[in-house]
């Protein structure tokens, strides 16, 4: 890896001198840094690491290195989704896809030969030549699985999670708008989307419903896989 990243840094010099680009050796400093963290970085985060190395820049001059250092194949912009940009090493000759905890956020790599030869295969089926693609994968990681209590309130539940409703809090009159809405103990939901304010939409039976916050918390549910 360390090899790898002296290549990085001969090859940023030319580059970077050869566009002419203005101060280099600053630039050269953001580079150094992104490098030795291997992770996908926020512009904040980048900029925090800076301020630990006792290097700070403009957080507009740490942005406009990195779009560079993008358009030159140093970096490659990741959008997961909900929506943050961040920044991760580009290695040239390497492709992995990702996994993604939607409650912790971590971000893992893997690659697999057989999905990527699956991915050719069906592609070659439809007369379709890739140029490019990403696969991200959204779920819960081990170590949030483990710690996760089993009973939580719907408003909890995160997009794609599969629940049962296990029981209703609150008065009759929450539990008899609930149940007239057609939610009842017992039926196995789909979060569809849940962005921590607003509404949360549901489906159950090929029926999507959309509940406020409110009544959302009443509604107390359990993962589907610790049902069966």
């Amino acid at each position: 890896m360390k090899e790898n990243h002296k290549q990085e840094r001969e090859q940023f010099q030319k580059l970077f001198k050869e566009e002419r680009i203005d101060r280099f050796e600053e630039r050269l400093m953001i580079l150094e840094v992104f490098l030795s963290t291997e992770r996908h970085l926020t512009i904040e985060e980048l900029d925090e690491l800076l301020k630990k190395q006792r290097v700070e820049f403009d957080i507009e001059f740490v942005h406009e290195t990195l779009d560079l250092m993008s358009r030159f194949g140093f970096a490659r912009i990741r959008q997961f989704n909900n929506g943050e940009i961040r920044y991760e090493h580009r290695h040239l000759g390497q492709h992995h896809d990702h996994m993604i905890c939607t409650r912790c956020g971590q971000i893992i790599e893997f690659n697999s030969e057989q999905i990527e030869a699956l991915q050719i295969q069906v592609a070659n089926d439809y007369g379709f030549h890739i140029l490019q693609h990403k696969m991200e994968i959204y779920g819960i990681c081990d170590l949030c699985s483990a710690t996760r209590i089993s009973l939580i309130p719907l408003a909890m539940a995160r997009p794609g999670e599969q629940l049962v409703i296990e029981s209703f809090k609150g008065g009759s009159s929450s539990r008899m708008r609930l149940l007239s809405m057609g939610l009842r103990p017992g039926d196995e939901l789909e979060v569809i989307t849940n962005s921590n304010s607003g509404r949360i939409v549901v489906a159950l039976d090929y029926n999507r419903y959309a509940l406020g916050r409110g009544l959302a918390e009443k509604i107390m549910v359990k993962p589907l896989k610790d049902i069966k």
